[in-house]
């Protein structure tokens, strides 16, 4: 068998691979230019065989769409909502209104009850009385109050009308104590007080 010296391996090098292997300055230009190409193709071949994508059509109306894609064999999402993003009216407000009898008549009760409290009334005998005429989201509220601490024994006037609407009536009781500033509002079960305040 003949023995290949370096200098017979470095021809057939060069019969194969041409000349980027005649010296190292070559060697490196080749792979710069390669390196050059290969990005090259890696930006320009995507954009010249992919598909543009869809163009999402502007919403014709106020209220919110969404466009989504689904791969086969996965459920596509169900729609949570399709309100207006917008309020189309704005928010009426209550009409003034004649007082009504009925929450003029509680409101009165309310303070009577309110300004009775002889000594030895327990806080449970003076919420009973002021029971019938409270509302149950307000009960709670009435029974933090003592009633040794109320500076008032009787009503002292009619009451005075500050604000009336359908659902609500605002108006104040003269005692021989402070004002009682009350809240009467429309319920299920009629008119009852909402909420009160001790005016000057």
């Amino acid at each position: 068998m003949p023995i290949r010296t370096n200098r017979g391996r470095t021809a057939v090098y060069r019969r194969l691979w041409g000349w980027p292997l005649r010296s190292p300055r070559h060697l490196m230009g080749t792979l710069v230019f390669l390196a050059i190409l290969i990005t090259a193709l890696g930006i320009v071949l995507p954009k010249a065989i992919g598909k543009p994508q869809a163009k999402a059509a502007p919403p014709t109306s106020g209220t919110t769409t969404s466009v989504t894609t689904t791969q086969p064999g996965i459920a596509a999402p169900v729609p949570t909502s399709n309100l207006p993003t917008r309020l189309s009216t704005p928010l009426a407000t209550p009409t003034p209104t004649a007082p009504n009898g009925d929450a003029i008549r509680v409101a009165k009760e309310w303070a009577a009850a309110w300004v009775n409290h002889p000594a030895g009334m327990t806080s449970e005998q003076w919420l009973a009385q002021l029971k019938p005429f409270t509302t149950e989201e307000y009960l709670p509220v009435m029974g933090t109050v003592d009633p040794a601490n109320i500076p008032a024994t009787k009503v002292t006037g009619e009451p005075v009308v500050g604000t009336s609407y359908p659902s609500s009536v605002q108006l104040t009781i003269p005692t021989d104590g402070p004002k009682l500033a009350i809240t009467v509002v429309n319920t299920n079960a009629g008119w009852r007080v909402a909420d009160y305040d001790q005016a000057s």
